[in-house]
């Protein structure tokens, strides 16, 4: 018998690794020495005085299943690229380079390109070359038709530039809209849409103007280029949080010290469509939904109050953004208040 008989076609995965270094060239930059086709991807760091690199990791989560069920891959692998770097920048670092690791049952080859074509897309958005990865043909391991994703990335910064959260009393708090439930929150989407509801993928929503399925799969933002500008236009930042899962909260925790709270007006923006309908449909409680849920805000970033109107509108230059919250005396909890500023 030979590995094939076992189902690992190795020349076809080595066929689909010449065609993925091809389609990435048109994310490398200079910078990069070594890229996909290698035992590992190297770059160099250049105009530095004190680089600060940071690592991330992450993945798609069960969002996939859309993907699956709509045999649609693209767009899950900008959601890749978007989770890992949307968490890099909350410290200040820009992404240099990422990786990916793509596991499948059986290597089909439209599958997998398209699924690269979306980190790919991911990738020159971010800013970042996509290096190397690995792909994995496990039979057996996965039903016929699924595959895991899992994104790797690395980014840099300037030590001064570092954004270390030191949250002060009277800070303001921007949110920065999402594009929907971004890639969190999906096994209760799921089970609210497809089993309570009934619904299938090709149903089409009055209220969304297109299909449940191509709601579910819009990709999430990448925000790479909104913290640069802040950078670029000498505003202090002093806290991001990427609202992924454990939403408002969870994440914003992360950004407190002892002695303050954040404090966030839920009137102060409108949840797009979808968490509405599945906030109805599910009969979900509203707590669960802003622990579940991004609730159309991708990420929350925290600026002096003198900062605020000018932070603003440079974020809402490139997207749109609502002033959510403030940051007050309290016991480093996240409250959610109903009212405005």
């Amino acid at each position: 018998m030979r590995y094939k008989d076992a189902g690992v076609d190795i020349e076809k995965a080595e066929k689909l690794v010449k065609k993925l270094k091809e389609l990435a060239s048109y994310t490398l930059n200079p910078q990069v020495k070594f890229g996909i086709g290698g035992f590992s991807g190297s770059f160099s760091v250049e105009g530095f005085k004190r680089p600060i690199f940071s690592l991330t990791t992450d993945g798609v989560g069960t969002k996939l299943k859309i993907a699956f069920m709509m045999g649609v891959h693209n767009t899950v692998g900008i959601d890749l690229v978007a989770m890992c770097v949307n968490d890099l920048i909350t410290n200040g670092s820009e992404p240099l380079a990422f990786l990916d690791y793509f596991a499948c049952g059986k290597l089909e080859e439209k599958t997998y390109l398209s699924v690269m074509e979306g980190i790919i897309e991911g990738c020159k958005t971010a800013g970042c070359s996509l290096v190397g990865g690995e792909t994995a043909e496990m039979p057996d391991f996965y039903k016929e038709g699924e595959y895991d994703l899992a994104g790797f990335c690395v980014g840099v910064c300037e030590e001064e530039d570092l954004i270390i959260p030191n949250l002060e009393e009277g800070d303001q708090i921007i949110g920065v809209a999402s594009s929907g439930l971004h890639s969190n929150g999906y096994s209760l989407a799921r089970k609210v849409i497809f089993e309570k509801m009934k619904l299938k993928v090709d149903d089409y929503i009055p209220e969304l103007g297109k299909s449940i399925g191509e709601e579910l799969l819009t990709p999430t933002k990448i925000y790479v280029s909104l913290v640069k500008a802040l950078k670029d236009n000498s505003i202090k930042v002093k806290g991001i949080a990427h609202i992924t899962g454990g939403a408002f909260y969870e994440k914003p925790k992360r950004l407190l010290k002892p002695g303050i709270s954040i404090c966030i007006y839920k009137d102060a923006w409108d949840p797009p469509v979808i968490f509405n309908l599945i906030k109805e449909w599910g009969g979900i409680p509203e707590d669960e939904m802003y622990k579940t849920f991004n609730m159309g805000v991708g990420l929350l970033v925290v600026v002096d109050k003198e900062e605020a109107d000018r932070a603003f509108k440079v974020i809402s230059s490139l997207e749109k953004a609502f002033p959510v919250g403030e940051v007050i005396k309290g016991k480093g909890e996240v409250i959610l208040w109903e009212g405005r500023f």
